[in-house]
C-alpha cells in the first residue's frame, strides 16, 4: 500500500511557482534557438548543417541524459539536481557566446542539453504531479505547462529585438542572465523532495523500469513521442531560415514563434481540463493528427503574413506543452509518482532522438536541395502516422499491461496490482 504526504498550501504554491518559472525561462531560450542560424552562420562562416548540428547534439544529449538525471534526480533529490542544471545552463551558454567555429557551438549545445535535462520537462512535471492531488493532476499540470509557456511567448520577440539591433553574442548573454534567474526558482521547485509518495511495496527501480520496457501503452507513447520531437524542432529551427528564404520581415519568425507560445498557453490549459475527462492516449493521437493537418495545409501554400501567424497559433494550441498534462497523466495513472522523473526521462530519449533527426535532418536536407519541401512532406507523413497508432494501439487492455507490485500488509504479505485508468480487473478463478 502507498500513501503521500500532502504538502502545506505555502508549500505546493512555491513549488508550482518554481516550477512555472523553470519551464518559462528555460523553454523561452530553448524556442529561440533558430533565430540565430542566419546570423550565427554568417558571422561565423559556418553551414546552416554545422548549427544545427549542433543544435541536434544539444536534443541527443539532452534526451539521452535524461533517464540518467531523471534516476539521479529520484535518488538524491530534484533540488540538487535541477540547481546544477540550472548552473550548467550559464556555462553552457557562456560558450556559445564565445563561440568561434562549429566545434564550440557542439560543446556549448551538449552542456546545454545537460542543463534541460536537469530544469525542464520530466523533472519540472514530476514536482508538479507531486505537489497536488491526483483528483487535481492533470489539470494543475495544464496550469504549469500554460505558465511556463509565457516565456515562448516573450523570449523570441525580445531576442529577435536584440538581434535587429546587437551583435548576436549580446543576445546569448541575455540567455546567461535568464539562466542565472532560474538558481531560485530551482530551490523552490525542489521542494517537492519533501513530499515523496511513501510506499510498503517492494518494488525496486530495476523492477519498474524493466515492467516499462514491456508494457504496451508506455511504449507506443514514447514512440510517437519521437515523432513530436521530430515535428516541433524542426519548425523553430528552420521556419525562421524558410521564412526568409520567401522574402518575409526577419520580425515575421520571431512573432510567429512568439504566438506559438502564447497559444500553448491556452493548449496547456484545453488539455489539462480534456485529460481529466477523456482518454489521454486519444488526446494524444488526435493532437498529432492535427498537427499533421496544419503542417500539410501551411506548406503546400505560400507563406504570407497572416497565414504563418494563423499557422503559429494553430501549431501553439497543439505545441508541447499541451502534451504535458496527458503524458505525465499516463505515465503516473500507469506507474505511480515513485520514479516518474526516471521513467519520463526514458520516454523523453525517444523524444530526443526525434528532435535531433528533425533539427539536423532538416538542415542537411536544406544543403542537399535548397529547398524544405521534402522535409516537411516526410513530417506531415510520419506525423499523421504517429497519431493513428496512438489511437488504435496506445490504450489499455483487458488483462495486460498492468503492473503488480509486491506490497506487505501490516499483518501479511499480500500482492496489490495497480490497474492504470481504464483498465479492468479480470474476475477471480
Amino acid at each position: 500500500m502507498s500513501r503521500t504526504i500532502a504538502p502545506s498550501g505555502s508549500q505546493a504554491r512555491l513549488i508550482l511557482i518554481g516550477t512555472a518559472l523553470l519551464l518559462t525561462l528555460g523553454m523561452g531560450i530553448r524556442q529561440s534557438f533558430g533565430l540565430f542560424l542566419t546570423p550565427v552562420t554568417h558571422d561565423l562562416a559556418v553551414t546552416a548543417a554545422d548549427f544545427t548540428l549542433a543544435l541536434a547534439v544539444q536534443n541527443i544529449v539532452w534526451g539521452l541524459s535524461q533517464a540518467l538525471v531523471g534516476a539521479i534526480a529520484d535518488r538524491f533529490g530534484l533540488r540538487i539536481t535541477m540547481m546544477a542544471g540550472a548552473a550548467i545552463y550559464v556555462v553552457g551558454l557562456g560558450t556559445m557566446a564565445a563561440a568561434q567555429g562549429a566545434f564550440a557551438l557542439i560543446i556549448a549545445g551538449g552542456l546545454i542539453g545537460v542543463a534541460l535535462s536537469c530544469t525542464a520537462t520530466s523533472l519540472a512535471m514530476t514536482a508538479c504531479v507531486r505537489a497536488v492531488s491526483e483528483e487535481r493532476r492533470s489539470i494543475t499540470l495544464g496550469l504549469v505547462s500554460a505558465a511556463g509557456s509565457l516565456g515562448t511567448l516573450v523570449v523570441p520577440l525580445a531576442t529577435q529585438a536584440l538581434l535587429v539591433h546587437e551583435p548576436w553574442q549580446i543576445a546569448v548573454l541575455f540567455f546567461v542572465l535568464m539562466a542565472v534567474a532560474m538558481l531560485p526558482a530551482a530551490y523552490w521547485a525542489g521542494g517537492a523532495d519533501r513530499i515523496l509518495e511513501h510506499s510498503t511495496a517492494t518494488t525496486s527501480m530495476r523492477e519498474v523500469l524493466g515492467q516499462a520496457m514491456r508494457n504496451r501503452p508506455f511504449l507506443v507513447m514514447s514512440g510517437a513521442y519521437f515523432v513530436c520531437g521530430l515535428n516541433l524542432i524542426f519548425l523553430t529551427t528552420h521556419l525562421p531560415t524558410y521564412l526568409a528564404i520567401c522574402g518575409q520581415d526577419p520580425m515575421l519568425s520571431a512573432g510567429a514563434l512568439a504566438v506559438i507560445g502564447g497559444a500553448s498557453s491556452i493548449g496547456s490549459l484545453l488539455t489539462g481540463w480534456l485529460g481529466g475527462r477523456y482518454p489521454k492516449h486519444i488526446l494524444l493521437g488526435l493532437l498529432y493528427i492535427l498537427r499533421s493537418v496544419l503542417f500539410a495545409v501551411y506548406f503546400i501554400l505560400p507563406p504570407t503574413p497572416t497565414s504563418t501567424l494563423l499557422f503559429a497559433a494553430g501549431m501553439g494550441m497543439l505545441w508541447w506543452p499541451g502534451l504535458a498534462p496527458l503524458i505525465g497523466g499516463l505515465v503516473a495513472e500507469i506507474f505511480g509518482t515513485r520514479y516518474m522523473a526516471t521513467l519520463l526521462g526514458l520516454s523523453f530519449v525517444v523524444h530526443q532522438l526525434g528532435s535531433s533527426l528533425g533539427a539536423w535532418g532538416g538542415g542537411l536536407i536544406f544543403d542537399l536541395s535548397g529547398s524544405y519541401d521534402h522535409a516537411w512532406q516526410i513530417g506531415t507523413l510520419v506525423g499523421f502516422a504517429a497519431g493513428v497508432v496512438q489511437i488504435l494501439a496506445g490504450g489499455p487492455t483487458r488483462r495486460h499491461d498492468r503492473m503488480t507490485v509486491l506490497a506487505e500488509s501490516d499483518n501479511a504479505d499480500a500482492a496489490t496490482t495497480i490497474l492504470p485508468q481504464g483498465y479492468s480487473k479480470p474476475a477471480p478463478a
